[in-house]
């Protein structure tokens, strides 16, 4: 089961943050980092709830971690043992990715002998408000044992304290904490149950935060000492109007039906959701591992629940990058879902419709009309991106950066979302039931923002900033004015689709926001729109207008001037503003995204003349060129970068300030983008008009390639070999 199981062997307190990311349990309602039960706030322990957000003072949104349930620790004859206070003779960490299980083996040699500690915890599938714990303590000598546990309300926050007017209490052998949230009020509560069927002694502790059970019994040697924990985790954003009552009884009813069958109900569900997903890699298992992890990555932050909620940039693995949801979604992480889990995908295109007003709002403030949808959204579609994203790191001084005011391409990056969800499944109720708004109003945004040169007759977008975030404010951005292109495209096909399929919903449409009078302005806009275009000798397309003039030197060369690794590269000081260094993927993206508009020899081109000015300073960025390679041709450029991008999380190898501020967790967006890599990209999947096409070119070591994707309501077996492969309707 090497292929299915990550694990550590050995204890080092070093990994202990990055094993919290690598280690994540969830159920897309909420996340648990893959911290130990002994663990606490220092050690960045999080149960993080989908969609729920607090603001304290001035500092940022962000969203909020749940009293911790699952806290658990012990003390032999009065002697507390943990992995913080004891070295352990053995410890083995693991997840077995096919269950969503999370599981311990450890083992202290202490004064009063051997001790071994088992756990074994999932998030459930079934319910989705439910995580239960299976605690198992064995000596090899007689001794007295106390376990500590209940419910830890003094949680993780970096801009905390978020929770307020916290009650504890013990109701029928039932723990509750409930508490609500500073900013809005909104209700959270916890409740525990804890079974066991040795003879013991319970005495409560409370706190005015927390709640313990202390657990003292007589242990005799190589007998297992088993407590069972039910936890359930409830808010104020849930569909329901008695959420402290609702929550007792769903732990009340899981501790009734045992662990065997809740464990049982939730292994059942797992089997069904990687029926649907799994790729099977034959040649490597390394690379098999990799990839199942990216797609469990992405299962266990999908919302299923609910059709109001998007994924954030860092999955629900804490408060980093606010929780906010980016652009990311939509290009990098829709894609599986579009194919695996579209119900998902409807979801997470239903986010950007229901925010729309959000956008209204942004756009108005700018003195814009339209839509601009926020570079950082949270709940509402407002925008929670800071003025000051990054901190000096010499100074301790904020440092302006211009990610929401200048990043416009994010609402073109929504319609491009919408409009792939809607030639994919041909379903015309994505655009009828709001898509179409959504649409129209993008496109009167930047028709309110573009500049007309008339010495040039031609529209231009200037002061933006691309996805090469390095530079800032920079004119004619080629993806930027290129995804505003396809926006404008894209609108008038969505004009002529509904003007003849939904004539009654089209005129209501357009003329509920007043749009008869713009529809020849976005004919004219998309007409006279520059798009910077191929070199005729060269084939390059300059980033934005004046990138050729800027300093040409290698990556290494910028990266010897940091006088701090920690020192941000971009902005209007940063050591790569200046030069052709670029953050991530840029042209390189637009040319994947637009493979059909340009020649072999342009993307060939501009692969080799960007790559190596690419820092891969966001884990956005490998997937990408692996793809464009796959579209070239050449699997060999292409397969280091999908075995970086696999990696991501596995290593923890990437990024973890910006300037001072901490941005580590999980990366949903690359796990998103391997499997893209993979399936779109080694596969050469394409779904065009309900037909299916695949232009396979593996891996060398690759042997086999299979996966299964949905179409339409129909299912689909794909095999795929160096020799031959086959597309077979199940």
């Amino acid at each position: 089961m090497k292929s299915w199981t990550v694990y550590e062997n050995g204890f080092n307190n070093k990994n202990i943050v990055n094993n919290g990311n690598k280690f994540m349990t969830g159920n897309g309602y909420m996340g648990l980092r893959g911290t130990m039960e002994e663990y606490t706030k220092n050690e960045l322990v999080a149960c993080n709830i989908s969609g729920l957000y607090d603001k304290q003072g001035d500092s940022w949104r962000e969203p909020i971690n749940a009293p911790n349930g699952l806290f658990t620790t012990f003390s032999i004859n009065g002697e507390e043992v943990s992995l913080l206070q004891a070295n352990p003779l053995k410890h083995v960490q693991s997840l077995d990715i096919n269950e969503g299980i999370h599981r311990r083996n450890t083992t202290w040699n202490t004064i009063h002998g051997e001790i071994n500690l088992k756990s074994e915890r999932f998030v459930s599938l079934v319910n989705s408000h439910l995580i239960c714990l299976k605690y198992t303590l064995t000596v090899n000598q007689n001794c007295e044992l106390i376990i500590k546990t209940g419910i830890d309300g003094d949680v993780w926050d970096i801009n905390g304290f978020h929770l307020e007017n916290y009650k504890v209490e013990n109701i029928n052998e039932l723990i509750k904490v409930s508490s609500r949230t500073q900013e809005l009020k909104v209700p959270v509560v916890v409740t525990e149950v804890c079974i066991r069927k040795f003879e013991s002694k319970e005495v409560i502790e409370k706190g005015e935060k927390s709640i313990f059970r202390n657990i003292k019994f007589k242990a005799e040697p190589k007998v297992e000492y088993t407590i069972y924990k039910y936890i359930s985790v409830y808010t104020g954003n849930d569909e329901t109007s008695n959420i402290e009552g609702d929550c007792e009884i769903d732990t009340r009813r899981a501790s009734k039906n045992g662990y065997e069958k809740d464990f049982n109900e939730h292994i059942m569900k797992w089997k069904g959701r990687w029926d649907n997903s799994d790729v099977i890699i034959e040649g490597s298992e390394e690379d098999q591992l990799a990839l199942r992890y990216s797609i469990y990555q992405l299962q266990i932050i999908a919302p299923l629940h609910s059709n109001k909620l998007s994924i954030p940039a860092r999955g629900l693995s804490g408060q980093t990058y606010k929780g906010a949801i980016f652009w990311d979604t939509e290009i990098f992480m829709l894609p599986f879902f579009l194919h695996t889990e579209p119900a998902v995908a409807r979801n997470l295109v239903n986010y950007r419709i229901r925010t729309l007003d959000g956008a209204r709002k942004k756009a108005e403030y700018y003195g814009f009309r339209g839509a601009f949808y926020a570079w950082e959204s949270q709940e509402n579609g407002e925008d929670a991106c800071s003025d000051f994203n990054v901190t000096d790191i010499f100074t301790g001084r904020p440092v302006k950066t211009y990610f929401k005011d200048k990043q416009v391409h994010i609402s073109a990056d929504v319609v491009y979302a919408i409009w792939e969800t809607y030639k994919f499944s041909c379903d015309i109720s994505i655009l009828l039931d709001g898509g179409a708004e959504v649409i129209l109003e993008c496109a009167r945004f930047f028709y309110s923002y573009a500049y007309y040169k008339e010495d040039k007759d031609r529209y231009e977008i200037l002061d933006v900033i691309g996805p090469d975030e390095y530079h800032e404010r920079v004119n004619n951005n080629a993806y930027t004015n290129k995804m505003i292109y396809h926006t404008l495209d894209v609108t008038l096909q969505t004009i002529e689709l509904l003007r003849g399929k939904c004539p009654k919903e089209y005129l209501e449409l357009i003329s509920r926001i007043n749009y008869i009078d713009e529809i020849d302005n976005i004919v004219k806009f998309k007409e006279k729109l520059y798009v910077p275009a191929p070199d005729d000798k060269t084939h390059i397309i300059e980033q934005f207008d004046g990138y050729n003039n800027l300093e040409n030197c290698s990556v290494d060369e910028v990266r010897g001037r940091l006088l701090d690794p920690k020192e941000y590269w971009g902005g209007g000081h940063g050591v790569a503003s200046t030069t052709k260094i670029i953050k991530q993927a840029d042209i390189v993206l637009m040319l994947y995204l637009f493979k059909d508009d340009y020649t072999l020899a342009v993307k060939k081109a501009n692969w080799q003349y960007y790559e190596p000015k690419t820092e891969h300073g966001s884990s956005l960025s490998p997937c990408v060129y692996s793809l464009l390679s796959c579209d070239i041709g050449n699997e060999k450029w292409a397969y280091p970068f999908f075995v970086k991008t696999a990696n991501v999380d596995l290593t923890g190898e990437t990024k973890q300030f910006a300037g001072s501020i901490y941005i580590g967790g999980t990366h949903p967006a690359a796990n998103g983008g391997a499997w893209m890599a993979a399936i779109l990209g080694f596969a050469g999947l394409k779904v065009q008009d309900g037909m299916i096409t695949v232009s396979p070119n593996l891996p060398e070591k690759w042997r086999r390639l299979s996966f299964k994707i949905m179409v339409q309501g129909e299912k689909y077996f794909i095999n795929i070999t160096h020799e031959e492969h086959e597309i077979i309707k199940l």
